[in-house]
């Protein structure tokens, strides 16, 4: 037989060997079968990235508050300040509402529009004082810094037309001699002026829990503490490592004018994960305010987030290099 015959036949038999390959699929795999797999395919691809980007804003309207500089579409501008330390001047900043526009309604939370609390790294420097906010917008404090470092500086409010408060924050570096101060796994007890005040209860890792302030001076209890924007005490408590904030809420009736109460005040706290926690706690007597700090690590085991990584017998990889970004609060 010559070439071209031979290879006639062999199309041939490739034709037919296809075309009874075609036969049998369509004969084990039906129609329906196939466009099952078509569809599943198509949702891993083009309907994957639309389940993804659904999936993102969950995600970060699950992250704790005060981790971000953008959250329900109000923003905070960048924050002026004295550059270094013992520099006197101002620090000035602004709430953007979701169209860009400085945001000028709020609605009062804890007897203020907003609550500004700084806080240092490290956790050694803290603040919680309230700004004032001219015409255009603007909310401004006179200011100077006690000590370098970075600095997170939170901006706590309750926009006029929303429903539920927003935290939003700022860095800012202050020039100057940096001591970093180590932060203690637990600190239950603390001096604020003439006050000693002692911490009871536990954070639990995922949970909600009570915590109980105690305030005495010479060894005798406090009972004449007086309302502080709308409470007998204040607890802010931050997430040791990123500054996150947890829900602290004073326990109790809101104080009449007038009332006052002591030596105790109760919290009522989540702690969302396991870790090391800072604790500021503010409170009035005679008309001046205190604060005292604590630390609290989370009771029970850690999370399988925080857990040591279990061995393995792969070969170890070489480490990245660090980064050595910095960012913080006062």
């Amino acid at each position: 037989m010559n070439t071209p015959a031979r290879l006639s036949l062999y199309g041939l038999g490739l034709v037919a060997a296809f075309g009874t390959a075609f036969l049998v699929s369509g004969a084990v795999v039906p129609d329906a079968v196939v466009a099952d797999r078509i569809a599943a395919t198509e949702d891993g691809h083009g309907g994957g990235h639309e389940g993804a980007a659904a999936a993102a804003p969950e995600a970060a309207g699950a992250a704790l508050p005060g981790l971000s500089l953008e959250a329900d579409g109000y923003s905070l501008s960048p924050v002026a300040a004295p550059a270094a330390v013992g520099e006197e001047g101002e620090l000035a900043f602004t709430v953007l509402d979701p169209n860009g526009d400085p945001l000028r309604e709020y609605t009062e939370e804890h007897e203020k529009d907003l609550h500004l609390i700084v806080v240092r790294s490290d956790g050694s420097e803290f603040r919680h004082v309230h700004p004032e906010i001219d015409d255009a917008g603007e909310w401004t404090i006179p200011w100077s810094w006690d000590e370098a470092g970075t600095y997170r500086v939170f901006t706590d409010f309750t926009p006029g037309t929303a429903d539920a408060g927003v935290t939003l924050t700022r860095t800012i570096s202050v020039e100057g001699d940096f001591a970093p101060v180590a932060v203690e796994d637990e600190v239950r007890e603390a001096t604020a002026g003439e006050f000693d005040v002692t911490l009871s209860g536990d954070l639990a890792a995922g949970g909600s829990s009570t915590l109980s302030l105690e305030v005495s001076r010479d060894g005798e209890p406090v009972t004449t503490m007086e309302p502080y924007l709308g409470a007998f005490g204040h607890l802010v408590a931050l997430r040791d490592g990123d500054l996150a904030y947890l829900h602290v809420h004073p326990e109790g009736a809101e104080p009449e004018p007038g009332q006052v109460s002591g030596p105790t005040v109760e919290f009522a706290t989540e702690a969302p994960t396991a870790g090391r926690y800072l604790l500021y706690f503010d409170f009035q007597v005679d008309g001046e305010v205190h604060s005292a700090s604590f630390v609290l690590s989370t009771s029970g085991e850690a999370t399988a987030a925080t857990e040591a990584p279990a061995e393995t017998d792969a070969p170890a990889e070489s480490p990245a290099p660090a980064d050595d970004g910095h960012d913080d609060s006062h």
